[in-house]
Order: structure tokens, then C-alpha cells, then sequence
């Protein structure tokens, strides 16, 4: 061992308390240069300083690096933590990333939520960098030390999705193209008997400063257009968890079916059914309906909305109530559903399957012939599914097409429903939410998981029963649990922000339509703007810009309301199988009633607040990734018609060209500006067009064009078109590009504001 006092050193040099005093008191400030510059240690009197440093730490009095030191027994100020259990309050708890201590367990860390950090909140297996503090034991407190956090780090992947490429000469090292377009192609050092063309999973052994970074594949997954392949890279890319763990399943294998007991009413003998899609599995809602016999409500009815009870058996902080919470909600793709509970819970023991008793919440709400909610309660009941119909054989018998599996049902259930939707239709019409005429696009598969067609599903009066039902029991706990100043997650839907709102007024103003001051909009002024283009030339084109200026729905613990909908209160209740935002809400509606166990708990805002961020991005996550997936699918199943001629119709128009839909496939593509002809094209904000300058030839947002298909990337999921259209006929713009300069080359800065300053190539 070195002694630090054997070396030459100035006559002031610090003492070894002196040190450690300073790293104690300035945790902050204890690097090793900090604590040279603090005692003016200069030249060669920093050798023995190091000397000295390293003797505290063998005498374990410091621990820690020279780029920070602090007091042995205690952590540094600033430290990486990872995020690993909720305690039972909801609040965080963290531990050290790195711990070199054999001899103690990590310390527990408390993470104290912080509105000053950007970007998503922090949740579990996040990995953050916090300032710790110690925290007051008094309390008995399970945490020693506290934590505000600094930063969320995002997370390096620890694998890779891409595809195997080999090169033409034999000498040639195997690539791995990343289906990530944003990380670079890669060799391959190790192919793990990988073919061409294999999807894989590979992690880094080599990353390189110049291009020089190598893999190995970890687990082959199987060609681009195998089954489930796709919906895997989507999985991947968005770090969507789909693997129960062990302790997860452990906890489901427990679970049994619930009998009835005293804390539960008996309605098995109410003819409830289920109306869902031919192919679901988990039915989490069931309905019914009947006249009310009260006199002084004629015209009226009861309805009932019975949803299953999945508070029950996913109870507060065991194994698998924090999953679901990692998970937010399920993920659907077209080959497959990724569940935010384990088959056993979702598509069984919680699933109101046909003729089989199962738990629910449910809630009775009183109409009037108008529509009109009276009053409403909640019960905690036993059920019992009469029928499971689909959305299309439900319809059918309404229609007059009545299936021997409806008719059962078409007098005591059916009927009585359509009545009540009926008169829900007419507090719609008074309510006037938003109504956009948006479409959905459905991808069917062959048994062999490739595309067999692309459709969009039509929309039924049974899809819309379902959705007023559902809207009208999300309101009733909103109410109840407002009433009952319980804490509780709603579901809020903003008004547009005055920038969309300025580029909304724009666009109308060159259509000669007005658009109300912003402190005054209400849905129903976006409706008269969509009746007014109603059956015109522009009326597709409106309908998108109108679209496109509505804010996005959020979770959140403080309520601002659904502008969309037109609801002052709205929370999430109807599908707890599938989204943990109803979960939370079953809960407190059970803390709230005083149903039994499985309730709240002691959660406050705070927790709710990380919770709502929480599920708000595993929501926007789940979009992304069905999205993704749907593109990469119909770009596969495109990629053997490069050179075909598609109608679609223009969905965006930017300074670099035009994004085009298909009519037949509802496919995405885009077209480049440099394909257009040889002109150049002036970018309209406002009016969402390119127009010629020399031409005065004009693409427009909803005109419907024909392109071809040029390119088309299946696990990038991009196509790409070139344009076979004219564009409408116009006036050449009077703005002319300045000329160009020297060789021809035009700078940037000489371009008049607002003009695109792409230059066009001939064809």
C-alpha cells in the first residue's frame, strides 16, 4: 500500500480529516479535482493527494470514483438509480444501479415525483438519474434516503431486430440490416445459424467510431413474412412488454372462479348479453334494457351495464397488478393481442363468456324519453351472459335477419336495447359532440398470418348502441366518484390550442368560411363547418384539417373535461380487462360504495398524477405499434406490385412533397416533390397545397390523384409513389425564385419567406 504521508508534499498540504471533513460537507463538490482546487493543491503536490484519496478509501472511510467521492456509509448527491416496486401508497421506490457493497443490500431509495423534468414521468424499470437527500425516519419509513429526480434516462436496446443480408463474395462478412432505420447496418460476427433474409435478434459485441460496429444474433425469429414476425418488430421497437414473468403466472395459477357471497347482489336471472367483434375473446361489457314503469317517467328506461369485476382478482401491489401497470393496456395487432392480463384472466375467469356466472360491476341508469340521465347507482353483482353476439348478427336480427343463436334473446334483450339507443340518439343530437367522419381500416389474414385483404368494416347502429352505453356508464362514474370526493383518474380531452386553432382559421378564411373566437368553441361549431362542405369538392380535404386541429386525450388526475364528447366529467370504466385506467377506476368506485375488498387504497394525487402519465404513454405507445404494424404488413403484401397504378387520395402536404392513402388498402406512401415535373412548387400553408410556379399547377390535401408505386419497404413499412396525375389547373405564382448564382447553386438565405426551397428535377 502506498502511504500517502511518505510523499513529498508542500508544508500546507490538508490533513486526512481535513479531506474527509470537506467530501462530508460539499457531497456535490467531491471530485478529486474539486477537492484540489478547494485546498490549492498544485503540480506534483496532486500525486500525493491521489496517494491519499486511495488510503481513505482502503480504510473504507470514502467510497466512490475521482470523478466524485463521498462519505463511506452514506451515497453520493447525485446518483443512477433504477425504478423497481410501487410501496403500498403508490409511491416509487428505487435502488442504486450499481452497488459494489457485498456486505449490505442495496439501500431503498423513495423517488419523489418532480414536474420540472421534461418529457414522459418516470415508472417502473425506468433508470433515472436523482439528487438524493436523507430522508426522516421518525415515520418509520421503509425508504432511508429520497430522491428528486434530475433526468430520465432512456434506455439503450439491449437487442437488435434486423435482417440478415449476406454479401456477394464469399469473403464478404454478413450484414445485419436494422429494421430501426435511425441504427446504422452492421456486421455480423456470429450468425448462429442465420440464413438470408431471417428476421433475427442480435446484441452489440463492437461498436465502432467509424462504421466498424459488429452483432451477434441472439435468437432468430424467422422470414419477414412469417407469422408474427412483424407484429414482433413492433413489439421491439416500441419496448412493449409481452412475456409474463414467472412470479406473474404464479400468482394467476391461484386464482379461482368467485362464488356468490353476501357482499354480492344476485342478477344472474337478467337477460345481460355481450355484443363484440366475431372474433373476441375477452368480453369485458354486457347490456341491458327495459321500459320504465314508473308513470311520472313515461317513455323512459333502465338500462344496465355490467362490466367485468377484474378489481376481484387483480388486487393493490402483488406481482400482477404491477405488470399491468407496466403493460397500461392490451395491444392489438392483426395476428395477434399482446393482453395487459394473462389469458387466464383475460379470456377466461374475467371474460363474461356466454352462460357462465361471473363477477361485474354494474351500473343502472334511469332515462327519460328524451334521453336524459335521472339517476343512477352502482351494485357489486353475480351475472350471467345470455348470449355472446357479434356487432354484425345482433344487427342482423334487429334487421329482420334473426339468427337461431338472437332469437332468444330479440324480444327480452334486443329490442328493448335498440328502443333505449333510440332515445340516447336524440340527448346526442342535443349534446353535439365532434363529429368527424373518420374511418378505420381492418387487415384480414390467411392461416399462414399474410394479408389476405384490407378492408374497412362498416359501421353499424349495434357499434353505435355499444359506444353511447359505454359512454353514458363512464359518465355515471365520474359523477359517483366526484360525489364521493374520491380521488380518480379521468379521461380528458383538451380544446384545440390557439396555434392549430390560427392555422384552422387560415385554411377556412381561403374557403370563405369563419371560425368563431377560440374562448368561445364548442364542437358544435366544427359540426356547421362540416355540414356546410357536406357533399362539395372540398369536403374530405375540410374534415382532415379539422381533424388535425383537435387535441390529443390524455389521462389525468385533474379534470378539464372531453371537449370531444362535450362532457363536463368522463372517466374510463367499461374495460378494465383491456386498459388499467378503468382498473384504478373499479377501485375507487369500490372505496367509494364501500363494495368489499379489492378498493383503492391510500393513494394520493402525486401517485395518481405518475400513474395517469404512466398509461397516457403506454396508450400512445400501443397506437403507434398497431399503426407500424398494419404499414409494414400491407408493404409486404405490396412489394410484388412495384410498378402498378394505385387511386388514393392526397392525407398531407409538406415543403417536400406529398403523402398519398390509398383508396383500396387505406395503405400510406409518400410522394417526392423532386417527381413532379419539371417546375418549381411553392408550399401553401394555408391552403394545404404545392402549387407549379411556372405551371400554377396545383396538389391539394384530399384531391384524389393516381400514383405508382416505385418502392415499397416491408420492415420499414414505407412505400414510396411518383405522381400520374395533373394537379388542378391555376394561375402561374407571381412570386418568382430568385435566379441562381455561379454554378447555378442558390443560397438559402435568398429565398422570399414561405417558399419551398426544394428545386424540381424533370422526371
Amino acid at each position: 500500500m502506498v502511504d500517502w504521508q511518505d510523499q513529498k508534499q508542500s508544508p500546507w498540504f490538508p490533513t486526512r480529516e481535513e479531506v474527509l471533513k470537506f467530501i462530508r460537507e460539499n457531497p456535490d463538490k467531491a471530485s478529486k479535482r474539486d477537492i484540489a482546487k478547494a485546498f490549492n493543491i498544485k503540480g506534483s503536490d496532486r500525486i500525493p493527494l491521489k496517494a491519499l484519496l486511495k488510503n481513505l478509501a482502503d480504510d473504507g472511510l470514502i467510497e466512490g470514483k475521482r470523478k466524485r467521492f463521498h462519505e463511506a456509509g452514506t451515497l453520493p448527491s447525485v446518483l443512477m438509480l433504477e425504478i423497481f416496486e410501487r410501496d403500498e401508497d403508490g409511491e416509487l421506490l428505487a435502488t442504486p444501479v450499481k452497488w459494489d457493497n457485498e456486505n449490505a443490500p442495496p439501500p431503498r431509495i423513495l423517488v419523489l415525483s418532480s414536474k420540472r423534468t421534461k418529457g414522459r414521468a418516470a415508472g417502473l424499470g425506468d433508470r433515472v438519474l436523482a439528487r438524493i437527500t436523507d430522508r426522516d425516519l421518525s415515520d418509520n419509513a421503509k425508504a432511508a434516503y429520497q430522491a428528486q429526480i434530475i433526468k430520465l434516462i432512456e434506455k439503450t436496446p439491449d437487442s437488435i431486430l434486423g435482417v440478415v443480408q449476406f454479401g456477394r463474395h464469399s469473403n464478404e462478412k454478413p450484414r445485419l440490416l436494422p429494421v430501426d432505420r435511425k441504427q446504422r447496418v452492421m456486421n455480423i460476427d456470429h450468425l448462429n445459424n442465420a440464413k438470408e433474409g431471417d428476421l433475427v435478434e442480435a446484441t452489440l459485441t463492437k461498436i465502432g467510431r467509424y462504421g466498424d460496429t459488429s452483432a451477434r444474433i441472439l435468437n432468430i425469429i424467422g422470414s419477414l413474412g412469417s407469422e408474427k414476425a412483424v407484429s414482433h418488430i413492433a413489439l421491439h421497437e416500441q419496448e412493449i412488454p409481452h412475456i409474463f414473468p414467472d412470479n406473474v403466472l404464479s400468482e394467476v395459477s391461484q386464482a379461482q372462479e368467485v362464488s356468490l357471497n353476501d357482499n354480492r347482489e344476485d342478477w344472474m336471472h337478467i337477460p345481460l348479453i355481450t355484443i363484440d367483434p366475431h372474433d373476441a375473446k375477452d368480453h369485458d361489457d354486457a347490456v341491458f334494457a327495459e321500459p320504465d314503469q314508473d308513470e311520472n317517467n313515461k317513455g323512459g328506461h333502465i338500462i344496465i351495464i355490467a362490466i367485468a369485476d377484474v378489481s376481484h382478482y387483480v388486487q393493490p401491489r402483488t406481482q400482477l397488478d404491477e405488470e399491468a401497470l407496466k403493460r397500461g393496456n392490451s395491444v392489438y395487432f392483426p395476428d395477434r393481442v399482446v393482453p395487459m392480463l394473462p389469458e387466464e384472466l383475460s379470456n377466461n375467469l374475467c371474460s363474461l363468456k356466454e352462460g357462465l356466472s361471473r363477477p361485474a360491476l354494474a351500473v343502472k341508469i334511469w332515462l327519460t324519453a328524451e334521453g336524459n340521465k335521472i339517476r343512477h347507482h352502482f351494485h357489486r353483482i353475480m351475472m350471467k351472459s345470455h348470449r355472446g353476439l357479434s356487432y354484425v348478427e345482433a344487427q342482423d336480427a334487429i334487421d329482420g335477419k334473426v339468427s337461431d343463436h338472437a332469437a332468444t334473446v330479440l324480444e327480452t334483450t334486443l329490442k328493448p336495447l335498440w328502443a333505449a339507443y333510440n332515445t340516447l340518439k336524440r340527448e346526442r343530437k342535443n349534446r353535439e359532440p365532434l363529429a368527424l367522419n373518420v374511418t378505420e381500416r381492418k387487415i384480414l389474414l390467411d392461416e399462414n398470418g399474410q394479408v389476405r385483404d384490407v378492408i374497412i368494416p362498416k359501421r353499424l347502429d349495434a357499434h353505435k348502441l355499444i359506444e353511447e352505453f359505454m359512454i353514458l356508464a363512464n359518465v355515471a362514474a365520474a359523477q359517483t366518484l366526484e360525489a364521493n370526493k374520491t380521488p380518480l383518474i379521468y379521461r380528458c380531452h383538451d380544446a384545440p390550442s390557439l396555434a392549430k386553432l390560427e392555422s384552422l382559421r387560415d385554411f377556412l378564411s381561403t374557403i370563405d368560411i369563419k371560425l368563431p373566437k377560440a374562448g368561445n368553441l364548442r364542437p358544435h361549431h366544427f359540426n356547421r363547418i362540416l355540414n356546410t362542405v357536406s357533399g362539395k369538392p372540398n369536403e374530405i380535404l375540410t374534415n382532415q384539417v379539422v381533424l388535425r386541429s383537435q387535441a390529443q386525450a390524455e389521462y389525468t388526475s385533474g379534470n378539464y373535461g372531453h371537449f370531444g364528447l362535450n362532457l363536463k366529467k368522463y372517466a374510463h370504466f367499461t374495460s378494465p380487462i383491456r386498459r388499467y385506467a378503468d382498473l384504478m377506476v373499479h377501485r375507487a368506485l369500490i372505496s367509494a360504495q364501500q363494495m368489499g375488498e379489492g378498493g383503492l387504497g391510500n393513494v394520493d394525487i402525486d401517485s395518481l398524477n405518475d400513474i395517469a402519465a404512466h398509461i397516457s404513454m403506454t396508450e400512445r405507445r400501443a397506437m403507434k405499434a398497431e399503426r407500424n404494424t398494419i404499414d409494414r404488413l400491407i408493404a409486404n403484401w405490396l412489394v410484388d406490385k412495384v410498378g402498378a397504378h394505385f387511386w388514393g387520395r392526397i392525407n398531407g402536404v409538406t415543403k417536400s412533397g406529398l403523402f398519398i392513402t390509398l383508396d383500396e388498402t387505406g395503405a400510406d406512401g409518400f410522394v417526392p416533390i423532386s417527381s413532379l415535373g419539371n417546375d418549381y412548387y411553392h408550399y401553401d400553408e394555408a391552403r394545404h397545397n404545392l402549387v407549379g410556379e411556372r405551371t400554377g399547377q396545383t396538389y391539394t390535401m384530399g384531391d384524389r390523384v393516381e400514383v405508382e408505386l416505385t418502392e415499397a419497404l416491408p420492415f420499414a413499412g414505407s412505400l414510396r409513389f411518383i405522381m400520374l396525375s395533373e394537379g388542378e389547373k391555376g394561375k402561374a405564382s407571381k412570386r418568382l425564385l430568385p435566379k441562381p448564382k455561379g454554378r447555378g447553386r442558390i443560397k438559402r438565405s435568398s429565398y422570399p419567406k414561405g417558399i419551398s426551397r426544394k428545386i424540381k428535377r424533370k422526371r
